[in-house]
């Protein structure tokens, strides 16, 4: 059977899967739509949890980016991981007490200002926007090698999948598909990495295998990986960082941008009490603490795979023939995702660091330039293929990564939809709207976001991770800060609040524009992105710290010179404070 008929099987079936899912527990009103019913078990809704927020980015791109980037991208898997943690123990609760559906919800009563919900429905659908942005991204790659397409044709089939299934059974069918893409997508991740891990290291468990010995050297894995990388110019894999404020910044605006996450944040209202929130939140990471355990391996063992592929006889040898290159390049190749370009002429295949200080060992080799470009996005998806796995682990994976995308792109959807038909429609433009013109708004404005992300997809400003942490920052300058003011001070007011997030946002977003492009759109950007034009050295991907402390500057400035809130929204944010004894989310 050729590879593409046994990944077809595995990705139509589990496609298959998911829409049957769909039609069985298709969303009949705006409760089930919304927040399932409101009870969800929560082993089950800890595993949709982890599915909705392990997303293309932790499961394809993430270890691709610590695989090229080495100890200074695991920031990465420190800031997700640290936002989860603060996710589930300062704001999953106390928001699951007050008890309304959706983030805009909370912003607007506790602020008890329409303007306040109108401000935080825009923070969500940008930052939900820019996430989708990189799920989109991750499935057209996944898509465009398995399915032998190329990457924009995998985008669009990607979109029609989330459309049919998402749109069709709300968070009812998206919480029930979560639990299947969660064990496709796990099984999926672990299964090559443990293969992976006994061919190089002969040990069963990666996360061990990565402090193991590389049988074939009979040194230190991380140890043969940085002679190799070194010795082809790139900095070593586990070198320290030099620019350790932006390394700070980064990390926690990824941890306070996870823990302002609407579509992840709103999980918390499918269970029945404040006592499963919690447990749902212990479930959730340790389900997302079997990926982020085995990522490190994963990123460390396929950057090694790679360079010995390209020099089977060691970095300081000759590298391989072009027309030699395995089936694995070529297939990618087809993709557009890897490139080979000969520019010396010699007929091989040359991977290194092109930098000046690599100038003089380049030009003694003969070499004059770096003639492969492998986007970061693939290794994951490539890995089972470059260590030669059986056929079935190619499709296994492709699966995977699929499971990855469309599960979290479903979630954020939803979160978009609610916050144009619940929080914008019925909240402020029409409140007497029936509920079954809400559910149709919904799904509408769920529609036509699939479009819009679609459309940006195919012209993403950074690989799936990159992207993922642009939404991250600008959900950490705008809703994090929102939320737990709202939750711990009782002198905020809503319009500290208002200015708050206006103040976060804008700041965040216009510096990210000014180097990736005003809307993301390409060659719009006012400074090229290098370190060298950065402001005090931030990166675009780690203003989002700054942003969240300009948001709680402004909030309480504002807030210390206007009115106090009212009485009864002062004993709204104490009783909020002691998460007991809530009863089901509740509407308007």
């Amino acid at each position: 059977m050729s590879q593409f008929a046994i990944n077809m099987i595995f990705v139509v079936g589990s496609f298959a899967l998911y829409i049957a899912i769909a039609i069985w527990a298709r969303a009949g009103s705006t409760k089930e739509f919304y927040v399932a019913g409101g009870g969800v078990h929560p082993v089950m809704n800890g595993m949709a949890t982890a599915a909705d927020w392990m997303s293309a980015a932790s499961f394809i791109s993430m270890a691709g980016l610590i695989s090229v980037g080495g100890y200074a991208n695991s920031t990465y898997l420190m800031g997700w991981t640290g936002g989860y943690v603060l996710l589930a123990m300062l704001l999953a609760p106390y928001l699951r007490k007050f008890g309304k559906f959706t983030v805009p919800d909370f912003i607007g009563d506790r602020f008890y200002s329409s303007g306040a919900r109108l401000v935080a429905v825009a923070c969500l659908i940008i930052a939900s926007v820019t996430y989708v942005i990189g799920q989109m991204t991750g499935a057209g790659v996944a898509f465009s090698r398995f399915l032998e397409v190329s990457s924009d044709m995998g985008l669009i089939i990607a979109a029609v999948v989330v459309f049919m299934y998402a749109v069709l059974g709300g968070m009812k069918g998206i919480t029930y598909t979560q639990v299947a893409q969660y064990v496709v997508l796990i099984v999926a991740y672990t299964i090559p990495a443990v293969f992976i891990s006994l061919q190089l290291t002969d040990t069963l468990l990666p996360p061990v295998g990565l402090f193991s010995e590389h049988t074939q050297s009979g040194v230190p894995l991380l140890q043969k990986l940085d002679e190799v990388v070194r010795e082809l110019g790139f900095v070593d894999y586990t070198a320290d960082v030099d620019n350790k404020l932006n390394m700070v910044l980064f990390t926690l605006s990824l941890m306070i941008g996870t823990a302002g996450l609407p579509h992840v944040i709103i999980r918390f209202f499918t269970v029945p009490k404040v006592a499963d929130a919690r447990w749902s939140a212990g479930w959730a990471l340790v389900f997302i603490a079997i990926l982020y355990l085995t990522a490190p391996a994963v990123a460390s063992m396929a950057r090694l795979n790679l360079m010995t592929t390209i020099y089977p006889a060691g970095p300081t040898a000759d590298a391989i023939q072009y027309a030699e290159r395995p089936d694995w390049i070529k297939n990618w190749e087809k993709t557009g995702l890897i490139k080979f370009e000969d520019l010396n002429g010699d007929g091989r295949i040359q991977l290194y660091n092109h930098t000046p200080q690599f100038a003089e060992k380049a030009a003694e080799r003969g070499w004059k330039g770096n003639e492969l470009t492998v986007n970061n996005d693939i290794l994951v998806l490539a890995n089972p293929e470059i260590a030669n796995l059986p056929g079935w682990v190619v499709g296994l994976i492709a699966a995977g990564g699929l499971a990855a995308a469309l599960s979290t792109a479903a979630g954020l959807l939803l979160a978009i939809s609610s916050a144009v038909s619940h929080d914008l429609i019925k909240g402020s433009i029409n409140p007497n709207i029936s509920e079954k013109g809400e559910l149709r708004a919904a799904r509408i404005s769920m529609a036509v976001a699939i479009v819009v992300a679609t459309y940006l997809g195919m012209n993403p400003p950074g690989f799936a991770a990159q992207t993922v942490a642009l939404a991250f920052g600008i959900a950490a300058a705008s809703i994090f800060p929102a939320l737990m003011m709202g939750i711990f001070s009782k002198r905020i007011n809503s319009k500290g609040a208002i200015c708050g997030m206006l103040a976060g946002l804008i700041s965040t977003t216009v510096y990210i524009f000014l180097f990736l492009g005003w809307f993301f759109i390409p060659g719009t950007a006012s400074y090229e992105n290098i370190p060298a034009n950065w402001f005090f050295g931030i990166s675009p991907l780690s203003f989002g710290a700054v942003g969240a402390m300009i948001n709680f500057t402004v909030a309480f400035a504002v807030s210390a010179v206007t009115e106090k809130p009212p009485v009864h929204i002062q004993d709204l944010v104490e009783s909020v404070r002691f998460p007991r004894g809530a009863g089901t989310a509740v509407d308007h």
